[in-house]
């Protein structure tokens, strides 16, 4: 028995699908994936994130975007809603479709589970990459403290950093905010592993 040939959808066909549907999803080089919901542990982590760069942002051009702001990678490769994104500057739209997408993050993070690590890791850093202005992708582990942070270098490539500690401290230069994982993960109630809830 042979598999059935995948579906691939047109930028504009997932941009009408989308504006239309009650959920989110996300769109990969023709392919649609629905976004699952996210833990409580997540959540936390997220809200978090946000309240800290809300603060370190006050009375500064810059801004935080929570998790239903879509970022579109220019080339139109990808369009998806990270968890959040940081910038500091004027925000740039794509407003062709609803809802209108980010252009310009400067800052990515998101927090990895388990069925989406591998791809936040992969792909969807390799598409983030073609975002000119991009230059921070904060990886925050949903399920432990651990954070990886990748910082674009002058030469193009990429530095990376991992945390462990709740005395580390995540430093985003671009925007100028320090993040200590100890804030990041303050009442973060990680799941037990292997058991019911």
């Amino acid at each position: 028995m042979s598999a059935l040939p995948k579906r691939y959808f047109t930028q504009e066909e997932y941009a009408m699908l989308e504006e239309k549907a009650d959920y989110k999803s996300q769109y990969v080089g023709g392919e649609i994936f629905a976004m699952a919901g996210a833990q409580p542990w997540h959540f936390k982590i997220s809200s978090n994130l946000a309240g800290m760069l809300y603060l370190r942002f006050q009375g500064r051009e810059c801004d935080v975007f929570f998790a239903d702001a879509r970022v579109r990678v220019r080339a139109g490769e990808l369009w998806t809603y990270p968890d959040l994104v940081a910038l500091c500057g004027t925000p740039r739209f794509d407003t062709s479709a609803n809802p209108h997408s980010l252009l310009n993050p400067q800052v990515i993070f998101e927090i990895l589970s388990p069925s989406t690590a591998d791809f936040d890791r992969g792909d969807k850093f390799i598409r983030y990459q073609r975002i000119e202005p991009f230059s921070d992708y904060v990886l925050v582990d949903s399920e432990r403290m651990r954070i990886e942070h990748h910082v674009r270098q002058e030469s193009g490539g990429w530095l990376r950093h991992e945390y462990h500690e709740a005395t580390d401290m995540v430093r985003l230069i671009c925007v100028g905010a320090e993040l200590p994982l100890a804030e990041i993960y303050e009442r973060v109630n990680f799941p037990t592993l292997g058991t019911d809830v």
